[in-house]
Order: C-alpha cells, then sequence, then structure tokens
C-alpha cells in the first residue's frame, strides 16, 4: 500500500502544472489584497499570512521556511519564495540576518522602508526625502491627487495599475541611487526605498 502511495504522490508532482510563487508576508490585509489582484491562469500565487510574533526580520525568514516544509514546494520546477517585510523596529543586525538567512535558502525579499504604502506613494510622487515612519506615509498617501480615502483593508490595485510602470521606474532609480551611495539597501539607512518593484515585475513576467 505504501509502494502505491508513493507512486501516486510521485505522479502527482511530475504532472505539469504552473510554478508557484509563495508570498511570505506579516500577517497585513495591505499586501495581501494587494497581491491577490496579480492572480491568473499562468500565475499561481500563494499567499502566506505569518503572525505578529514573527514580525522581527530575521525571524519571518526563518518562519519562511519552517511554513514551506509543509507545503509542495518544487525550486526545480520553477517555484519562488519571497519573504515580504516593512523596516518596522528591525535593527541592521536583524536585517542582515534576514538578508543572509534568505540568500542561503534561495529566498528574495520584498522590502519596504520605512514600510509597504511607500510602494503605493510612488505611484503618485518620487519620493526622495526621508520618512519617519509608517504613520508619516500614510499621512502623504492621504493628500489630495493620491489616496485621499486610504485604509489599510480596501482594495486600490484598479486605481493604481496604470500608474505601476511609473512607480517601478522610480523605485529602480531610487534603488541604484542607494547603491551608487554605498547603502546597503535592506537596511535602515536606505529610507526611503522598497523593493517590492522587484516582486511586480516578477509576477507580471508570469501573467
Amino acid at each position: 500500500m505504501g509502494r502505491i502511495k508513493e507512486i501516486s504522490r510521485k505522479s502527482a508532482h511530475t504532472r505539469k502544472r504552473n510554478p508557484v510563487v509563495y508570498l511570505i508576508c506579516e500577517g497585513s490585509e495591505t499586501e495581501i489584497r494587494y497581491f491577490k489582484r496579480f492572480r491568473s491562469r499562468g500565475c499561481n500565487i500563494d499567499i502566506i499570512p505569518i503572525s505578529s510574533q514573527y514580525k522581527s526580520a530575521d525571524r519571518l525568514v526563518q518562519k519562511a521556511k519552517a511554513t514551506m516544509g509543509n507545503n509542495p514546494y518544487y525550486p526545480e520546477d520553477g517555484d519562488s519564495i519571497w519573504c515580504v517585510f516593512d523596516r518596522d523596529d528591525n535593527s541592521n543586525e536583524v536585517l542582515l540576518r534576514a538578508k543572509q538567512s534568505a540568500q542561503k535558502e534561495g529566498y528574495h525579499l520584498a522590502y519596504s522602508n520605512p514600510s509597504f504604502e511607500l510602494w503605493f506613494l510612488l505611484h503618485f510622487v518620487n519620493q526622495q526625502a526621508e520618512v519617519e515612519d509608517c504613520q508619516a506615509l500614510i499621512r502623504l498617501l492621504k493628500q489630495p491627487g493620491r489616496l485621499p480615502d486610504y485604509e489599510k483593508n480596501k482594495d486600490y490595485f484598479d486605481v493604481l495599475k496604470p500608474l505601476q510602470a511609473t512607480a517601478i521606474q522610480r523605485a529602480k532609480a531610487r534603488a541604484d541611487q542607494v547603491q551608487k551611495q554605498g547603502l546597503e539597501p535592506i537596511s535602515r539607512q536606505s529610507n526611503p526605498l522598497t523593493t517590492i518593484w522587484e516582486l511586480v515585475e516578477y509576477l507580471n513576467s508570469k501573467v
């Protein structure tokens, strides 16, 4: 009986399937609602929210590894894992550990400094000045002509989509600037910076 089960599992694995993009993120409605909208026939996204007790960046990556042990993850078939997280109270030491752990496991990082709302803001303005925290970003986001009704539990994908290419361009330019300044992108000093654009481009390539 055990042999039959083994063959069945192997058959299920060898059957053609679209690669799965696993998104491991802090349990924020904002990110979850946004990335759900990228799902399509060719883009199989599995969003795994992580409890707030794993909010530190290095613990998030560790939890991702533990969680993926219970999921059908086949990187050789094109599956990928992205850890999505904000700066929050993470120290540079914690952020560096998260980066090193992710590199060791072959995971990608989608990091926002100070928070994910920076990605939304870049759709409307080329934010260059440092932003103190998430609340300060939300105040900027709520200004007229941007997302004045912004709330974390709302879906803004359709409003943002026409401006997505502009946001990618701005985020890329800022990432280049940070590197030219000799700063570590996954650090507190990179503010304002988001690498969400890398994940968005990756998801767009799968659609």
